[in-house]
């Protein structure tokens, strides 16, 4: 299950992470419009994720994953096809209902397979490998696709056919499952959305999905319109990976017993003084990656403490569900950071837009610090 997570991310993440500079400098299409062509992927991921999530609650979760590999194997290097807006936005659809299955439905695999005491630290595992992916997939993407982003496709469409591989020959045997919860699919789908903890705690941690979005997908673009090469950014992106893949265990099996609610208020202040560094630090270079660095100290908290967080919250017999209605607010999260980016760069600049999302993100801190006591005595 893990190496599956290692495969997806460096196939995924090796080409997403320059998907924004191809399309508006090598496709010549405007940022607003490829901003509104990335959210439209990530509200159909989303709101399709918690679909899939509750559909693997009753029917398991193996072949979803290898049906979802494959498809995102053909679908993704289509970008290459890209020339307009309007075969944009057919990309987008296309990718994001192939992108809706992995992201519930595996986080909910890994969860049926982790001890309840032990999410955390598994989960922790599972973003350590995530991270080195990320590294080998994003470090060398950068310098490949100053060269040619056909390769980086080749490179995507390999990794996603290991994937379904891997699923189908790896997790032949029986696959534990909790026992189904009753009530009609709809409502089983939907169940999150009727829950007043799990509503609560979407809307204050949105700010973790927002922030992966803006340094993952636009960040780049970011350094890249202040005169910074591919090669550097993907340096810098890689190195937070490291980061990362050194600390995350460790981290985590140092706050597991605080509970995951206990620390995600200063995980979030960490990511709004990231924001302010890419703002106020004035070399584009330094900024870049004094700002991914900090980040990264938040993103060891953060990454095992929110899915295990959302797995605290959900009844028995709701795993998937639960995780897919998560990926769908995870999904508008991520995808709205290029579309807000743009309207906040051309309004106030680059460097007012770090700023205003380093004080949104320090509210949202305030309150998550408040409230981790009451989200800690809901739920299971």
């Amino acid at each position: 299950m893990v190496a599956a997570n290692f495969l997806v991310v460096a196939a995924r993440m090796s080409l997403v992470t320059f998907l924004g500079i191809y399309f508006v400098r090598k496709a010549g299409i405007d940022l607003a419009t490829v901003g509104v062509a990335l959210l439209l992927e990530n509200v159909l991921r989303g709101v399709l994720a918690p679909m899939f999530g509750a559909l693997s609650d009753r029917v398991g979760r193996r072949a979803l994953l290898i049906a979802a590999a494959l498809v995102t194997a053909a679908v993704l290097p289509c970008f290459l096809l890209v020339r307009g807006p309007a075969s944009l936005f057919a990309w987008s659809v296309a990718i994001g209902v192939a992108g809706a299955v992995n992201m519930p439905v595996a986080n909910a695999l890994l969860l049926d397979l982790a001890p309840s005491e032990r999410r955390q630290g598994v989960l922790a595992i599972n973003y350590t490998v995530m991270s080195v992916a990320y590294t080998l997939g994003v470090m060398p993407a950068g310098y490949v696709a100053e060269q040619g982003y056909g390769l980086l496709a080749l490179m995507s469409t390999t990794g996603f056919l290991m994937v379904a591989l891997l699923y189908a020959l790896a997790l032949r045997g029986a696959l534990p499952l909790e026992q189904r919860a009753g009530g009609s699919f709809l409502v089983h789908t939907l169940s999150a959305m009727h829950d007043r903890a799990f509503l609560a705690f979407a809307s204050l941690g949105f700010v973790f999905p927002l922030g992966m979005g803006l340094v993952v997908i636009v960040s780049p673009l970011f350094a890249a319109e202040i005169g910074l090469g591919e090669g550097y950014i993907g340096l810098v992106l890689g190195g937070n990976s490291i980061i990362v893949a050194l600390l995350a265990v460790p981290v985590a099996t140092r706050i597991e017993p605080l509970g995951p609610f206990r620390l995600l208020g200063v995980a979030a202040m960490i990511v709004a003084a990231a924001f302010a560094c890419y703002g106020a630090i004035p070399s584009p270079a330094a900024a870049l990656l004094v700002g991914t660095v900090v980040f990264s100290f938040a993103e060891l908290v953060f990454s095992s403490a929110v899915p295990a967080a959302v797995a605290h919250l959900a009844p028995a017999g709701r795993r998937g569900a639960y995780q897919g209605s998560w990926a769908l607010v995870g999904s508008f999260s991520m995808g709205s950071a290029l579309v807000v980016s743009g309207v906040l760069r051309d309004a106030i600049g680059w460097h007012g837009a770090w700023l205003f999302y380093a004080g949104l993100i320090l509210g949202a801190a305030l309150l998550l610090f408040a409230t981790r006591d009451w989200f800690s005595r809901v739920g299971q």
